[in-house]
């Protein structure tokens, strides 16, 4: 692993925000099962508590972290569209996360990119929303998510090529009776509408 990426490692094992590439575009990233670090990225983003975050796992057995309990239906469906870039939406019956989201529902992600994956198998589950201040349009360049952090960020790792500049990710709602899209993104899902 390149010595940004295991800079990224030490800095969100240790509490602190990182700056990383990810399948789609860059994201401001902190461990999921740190309350303390959620709330220094949520004060990072000028962005409301209440608002649900979509959270990247390194393989499907992290769910179960959130007791997520998958359905065969759903399987089916993860196993159509992961790793890559689509977020799926999914209940849980544990309260353990609110801080994550205020609803009885989490969202996950399953990239592709295999840096990003091997830094998810060290430091565990990921939020990972985009790099900017909300309401700011997504940082493409690593410049411009430094003018929106500054040191609020410990570690910043630039992509191999710069401006990114894709979609964000799908995101599928798979909590209630009917598959749902909430946001179109990279990804086409209309085949499960």
């Amino acid at each position: 692993m390149k010595k940004p990426w295991l800079e990224a490692i030490s800095a969100l094992k240790s509490g602190w925000l990182a700056v990383i590439p990810t399948d789609t575009i860059y994201g401001i990233v902190a461990r999921a099962e740190d309350e303390a670090t959620i709330k220094k990225l949520n004060q990072a983003k000028k962005r409301a508590d209440n608002h649900p975050y979509i959270i990247l796992i390194s393989a499907l057995s992290d769910l179960k972290i959130f007791d997520i309990k998958l359905t065969a239906k759903n399987k089916n469906i993860l196993a159509q569209v992961w790793p890559g870039a689509v977020s799926i939406i999914l209940p849980t019956k544990s309260k353990r996360f609110k801080y994550l989201s205020p609803e009885s529902n989490l969202a996950f992600r399953l990239p592709a990119m295999g840096q990003l994956r091997d830094l998810l198998n060290v430091t565990g589950p990921l939020v990972a929303p985009s790099a900017n201040i909300s309401g700011q349009p997504p940082a493409k360049t690593i410049a411009q998510a430094q003018k929106y952090f500054s040191t609020q960020v410990a570690v910043y790792v630039r992509a191999e090529t710069e401006p990114l500049d894709s979609l964000p990710s799908t995101l599928l709602d798979l909590s209630g009776a009917k598959p749902k899209i909430k946001r179109r993104g990279s990804v086409n899902l209309d085949q499960f509408l």
